[in-house]
This record gives structure tokens, sequence and C-alpha cells, in this order.
């Protein structure tokens, strides 16, 4: 299985770094034509609404047709929309690509957690793999970003859109000659119902309360750390690396979580990662010096970055097996959906009660949330 899984994670580091590559570049090259941060805005948020609206029929194909087939749409989108961007650099065409990266990077990202829960064979094996699967994106983060950004330097535009337009084939080279898991019957639906039923699921639905309050710390953070730090007079440099702290300490402690995770329970992790995350918020208005942002970011990053394994190998305990792949795109369609709206619920409420008034409210949430984790206890076990 291990030989598996790293070709998986391969695969899954060049598509999501078409996508982050070309989240970088569109942006750079928006502002380089004169569009304004406005425009600049609309663009990124497109790299998350198209996911809101894939992700449901992409969990639906998936459960009925598995993974490569989602894995060849990917691609071939990934590679469409930069090849596009190579002959038509224009802002018009740099928001469809970011329509189409973004929708690729989602349904394969179904297809792959989909496809990895089902490979494990016991529930170690399971906590073990969704650790080792949620390094990929942390890892491709930087890899697009890092890439394209020299490319933009030394060579122009035009390749890192080719350098973009040429990854996604490797990641299709590494799915090829996996096999398909043995193929789940969908169970006899009743007339009318639909995706959303999923959530007469209890456990699901505190599963998907714990994926809300985590993932817009993870956007509050994103949003408000450069605000406050501007409010403290750092400097730009500080703030980004105080951002990218978080971001390599929510990839490290990935690395750590297998061993973790064979001494605490899923419930028991995301419980403790909520009441931590609520007290890192709390604290962080008090935090002047750049410093001590900077510890609280890495303490922020290793909480945050526990839980999505730890919700993806609960999730495929608890859902039906016949209906995985639609309960994946429920969870990733509520991500999406959040993170569209919530940077603009944020940027109000900070301008009503401030920066520090707006840390201190998601803190009180999470904290009061914890409860919610709490509740998974009992519900570690697969149904029937």
């Amino acid at each position: 299985m291990k030989r598996q899984l790293a070709r998986l994670i391969a695969s899954q580091i060049c598509l999501h770094s078409c996508m982050t590559g070309l989240r970088l570049a569109a942006p750079l090259l928006a502002l380089r034509l004169g569009y304004g941060a406005a425009q600049v805005g609309v663009m990124l948020a497109f790299f998350s609404l198209s996911q809101v609206f894939l992700a449901l029929p992409a969990g639906r194909f998936a459960d009925r047709h598995g993974m490569k087939p989602l894995i060849a749409i990917g691609v071939s989108m990934s590679t469409f929309a930069s090849v596009l961007c190579v002959f038509f650099p224009i802002y018009p065409v740099l928001c469809f690509g970011a329509l189409l990266t973004g929708g690729a990077t989602g349904i394969t990202t179904i297809a792959l957690q989909r496809h990895v829960g089902r490979m494990t064979h016991d529930h170690d094996e399971l906590k073990l793999a969704f650790s080792w699967l949620s390094i990929g994106p942390a890892i491709s983060n930087f890899i697009g970003a890092f890439c394209v950004g020299l490319l933009i330097d030394h060579s122009g535009f035009t390749s890192a859109f080719v350098f973009l337009s040429v990854i996604p084939f490797f990641a299709w080279l590494g799915i090829r000659t996996q096999a398909q898991q043995e193929r789940v019957e969908p169970e006899p639906i009743p007339k009318g119902q639909r995706a959303w039923d999923l959530l007469k699921i209890p456990m699901l639905r505190r599963l998907l309360c714990v994926n809300w309050f985590m993932s817009s710390s993870w956007d509050v953070h994103t949003f408000v750390v450069p605000l406050l730090g501007h409010e403290r007079g750092i400097s730009a440099s500080a703030i980004g690396t105080i951002m990218g702290a978080f971001a390599i300490a929510a990839a490290l402690i990935r690395t750590v979580l297998p061993i973790i995770a064979q001494r605490l329970t899923e419930w028991q992790i995301m419980t403790i990662a909520m009441l931590m995350t609520g007290l890192i918020m709390g604290i962080y208005p008090f935090v002047y010096s750049a410093w001590m942002m900077g510890v609280c970011s890495v303490a922020l990053g290793v909480f945050l970055g526990c839980v999505q394994p730890m919700l993806m190998s609960t999730m495929h305990q608890i859902t039906p097996p016949s209906r995985q792949g639609e309960a994946l795109g429920v969870r990733l369609m509520m991500v999406n959906a959040s993170s569209v709206c919530m940077p603009m619920l944020f940027g109000l409420a900070g301008a009503t009660i401030g920066v520090s008034g707006l840390f201190w409210c998601v803190s009180a949430v999470v904290t009061s949330g914890s409860r919610v984790a709490w509740g998974l206890r009992g519900g570690d076990k697969s149904p029937g």
C-alpha cells in the first residue's frame, strides 16, 4: 500500500501545483495588465467558486465510476486552462483558467480521498493514509508558487504557463497503473432523496460543523493577520514570513500525525485542536511583536493542520460506503462556499468591531464549538 499511496500523493502534488501556480501567476499578470485589487479579488474567488458547484456531481460520479475517469477529467481541465493562458494571456481567460483549475483540483481531491479511504484495511491504516495524503497540498503550495515565481522572474509569464500546462500530465502517469477498487453498487435511493439527506446522519452533521469551525479559523487567520500586522506597524516581509511559518507548521505536523494518531482517537485530536485554536485566537490580539506573532502563527498551524486528516478518517467510517464520494462532495462544497463568503463577512465584521474583536469572536465560537467535536466520541466505528 505504501508504494501506491506514494504515487497517489505525487499525482495530487502535480495537479494541485498547477492550481497553486496559476493562483500566483494570474493575479500578478492581471496587476501588470492594469487591473486593480477588486478585479484580482474576483479572480481569486473563482478558484473556490467552481468547486462549490462541481463537488457534489464529482462525488456522485466517483461513487459510480471510481477514481481514474475523474482524474482524467481533472488533468484535461488543468492542461486546457494552462494552454489557453499561454496563447491568450488576458483577464477573461485568466478568470476562466481559475475556474477550470480550481474545479479540477476539487474533483480530483474527492476522487483521491475516496480511493485512499477504500484501499485501507483497518482503522489504523485509515488514519495513517489520510495523514500522509494531507501532506500533498502543503507541498504543492510551495512547489507551485516557488517554480512559477522563478519562471516569471527569469523567463516571463509564457514560460510559467507552459510549465503549468505540462505538470498535470505527470499526475496521470502516477495513477494510470492504479487498480480500480471493486465497484460498490449504490443503495436504492428513494425518489426525491438528495445529497443533503446525508445530513440525517447525526455524526456526519457534527463532523461537518467541526469542519466549518476549523476551515473558518484557517480563513480568518489568512485574512486578518496581514491587517493586524499592518496595525502593529510590522513590515510586509515580516508579515509574509509569519504567514509562511503557519503553512510550514501545518505541513510538518502532518508528517508526525501518524505517530500521534496511534495514541489518540480522531475525536480526541479534533477536540484538543479546537480548544487550542480558540485559546491562540484569543491571545493573538495581545501580541505586538513580529516574533511573537510568528510563534502564535506556528502554534495555530500545528493545531489546524491536525484536523483535516482526522476529519477524512472519521468521515469514511460514519458514511455509507456507496455514498462516500457524495459525502466528500458535500464537505468540499461547504468548505469552498465558506471560502468565497467568509472573507466578505470578515471584512464587514472587522470594520464594525475591529480586527481584535474579530479574533475574539472567532475564539469564542471555536472554543464553544469544541463540544461538537467531543460529541464525535463513539463514532469511530464504521456503520454496520
